[in-house]
């Protein structure tokens, strides 16, 4: 190796070691930096005169697998101040035991939950504390036709769509099972306030099972999850009579009489379970750590 070779060497290595003494000491004390922690996407739609939002909340890989498609769960009384963080977490909870699929989930956001979600109702007290109730045929006109066709159209989604909510969102969801079922795929009503109007929803259940037997129709609707917190009355008489009109080539799961649970705890105790019925996965190992699908009655 000549001189010369040599000399440029060592002026390279004394200046790049001038180089590092001369930059400076990382600050013993720098302030961390601090980032946005993103966690979906907000819409805002108009129904009844009010803006709405539709929060969606992508499954993990939603972007890293551009070819992946997801059920979508709607889920009433989703705003961003309501219930949807909390039905995130459950739903990637259930996720990460492999409980049930990895979901696109869209909260709905409710403003006055009597008047979007209820029918109006003939028993005086009712009318006398919810005075504007009675515009859930819009709500779910809107639902089905504006919310359902904007996720369509900008997410991947993969055709099947679930119902949930509970207790006006469940009478919401139960109304629509009968009235409209072909609008989704399953529904989940928790702790259904079938109370409302005397118990009149309960009783078009009861009309429309004797219907379709007096005519020898075996027409079955999409999976349905019924469930009873530890309550009774005029709620509980209104539940049963469901459970008795379920026809046995429907597919359906009531989880009855929660005795550990009451009417404000029940979406939390109950969604797990409900999303295991409507998106189950093969997962062998459920049982072992306790994650069984509880149907005191069922059908198919």
């Amino acid at each position: 190796m000549s001189i010369s070779v040599i000399a440029a060497a060592a002026a390279s290595i004394l200046a790049a070691q001038a180089e590092a003494d001369q930059a400076p000491e990382p600050a013993q004390n720098a302030e961390p930096e601090f980032a946005p922690l993103t966690l979906g996407e907000t819409i805002t739609l108009t129904i009844l005169d009010e803006p709405r939002e539709i929060n969606v909340i992508l499954p993990p890989g939603y972007y890293e697998e551009p070819q992946g498609t997801w059920p979508v769960v709607y889920m009433l009384d989703g705003g961003l101040s309501q219930d949807l963080l909390m039905g995130a977490g459950i739903a990637n909870w259930n996720r990460l035991w492999g409980r049930s699929h990895a979901v696109i989930l869209v909260g709905v956001e409710t403003k006055d939950r009597q008047r979007e979600l209820l029918p109006e109702t003939r028993d005086p007290a009712e009318a006398a504390r919810y005075p504007t109730a009675g515009d859930a045929l819009a709500f779910r006109e809107w639902l089905i036709t504006k919310v359902t066709s904007t996720i369509e159209g900008r997410y991947r989604v993969n055709g099947t769509d679930y119902l949930v909510g509970e207790s006006a969102a469940g009478h919401f969801v139960l109304e629509t099972w009968l009235d409209a079922a072909p609008a989704f795929d399953g529904y989940a009503a928790i702790s259904p306030s079938l109370q409302w109007d005397f118990e009149t929803l309960s009783v078009r259940v009861e009309r429309a099972g004797d219907q379709a037997e007096d005519q020898a129709e075996n027409q079955t609707r999409p999976p349905l999850y019924l469930s009873l917190a530890d309550e009774g009355g005029a709620t509980e008489s209104g539940i049963m009579r469901v459970v008795d009109a379920m026809e046995p080539a429907q597919k359906w799961c009531f989880s009855d009489r929660r005795e550990d649970l009451v009417h404000a705890t029940s979406l939390h105790g109950l969604l797990p379970e409900a999303l295991q019925f409507l998106s189950p996965t093969e997962a062998d190992w459920l049982e072992e750590f306790g994650f069984t699908l509880r149907c005191e009655q069922s059908g198919r």
